[in-house]
């Protein structure tokens, strides 16, 4: 169909980068591409696939996850437990959550965003953890809620099949592309540890949980 080929235009709004980064990525061979005379062209599902390799691994060299600290981007307070068994239920409570960040400057805004996102494709990375996020001009800075649900959230579609039970909601400042995507790399990294996915849903208090997750 001709609605699964994607122009670099196209790409660029998906990924929410520039059209020169998605020129220059196709011009590099980093990204799945393939020209039709001098046009470049991308395949929606391969460009998807791509996406969800790059959160799903910790083959990523050019992302420094060490600058991420997660002190300066998440507080007790904006750690939720969540009894919803659809993610649009899910997204909404955690979107309100993360709204109370001054960082934050229109509520309704992200809620919509958050979930256009989702519609494009699923955030569910596997392993039970799905990671909304969004970057916004009215954002003043990265910042982040997390949701531990204490029911299966089972219409994610992620990528294993396995339910849902953690979300880590991330907004950023439309200019952070480097510290958004370095933000969402450490926590696909770090939580890939089952020891803490297990002891993070089994927490009683939100302090329980941040603790878990400041732990170097």
């Amino acid at each position: 169909m001709v609605d699964d080929i994607l122009t670099i235009e196209e790409v660029a709004k998906y990924l929410r980068v520039s059209e020169r980064t998605v020129y220059d990525w196709a011009q590099k061979g980093e990204i799945p591409s393939g020209k039709i005379g001098t046009v470049w062209r991308f395949k929606k599902a391969e460009i998807e696939k791509w996406v969800n390799d790059r959160l799903s691994s910790n083959t990523r060299p050019v992302i420094q996850t060490s600058q991420v600290q997660i002190k300066n981007i998440l507080s007790p307070d904006r750690i939720i437990f969540l009894n919803h068994s659809t993610k649009r239920d899910a997204l909404l409570a955690l979107a309100e959550n993360l709204s109370t960040a001054p960082q934050v400057k229109y509520a309704q805004e992200l809620s919509v965003e958050i979930l256009k996102r989702e519609e494009l494709m699923s955030t569910a990375i596997g392993r039970g953890i799905a990671i909304p996020h969004v970057r916004l001009a009215s954002v003043t800075d990265l910042v982040i809620s997390v949701g531990i649900s204490r029911t299966d959230i089972i219409d994610f579609q992620a990528i294993d099949d396995v339910p849902v039970r953690l979300l880590f909601m991330i907004a950023a400042a439309y200019n952070q592309h480097s510290y958004y995507l370095q933000t969402l790399s450490y926590f696909s990294s770090k939580l890939k540890n089952q020891e803490l996915r297990d002891a993070l849903i089994s927490v009683e208090t939100p302090m329980e949980a941040y603790e878990l997750l400041i732990k170097e």
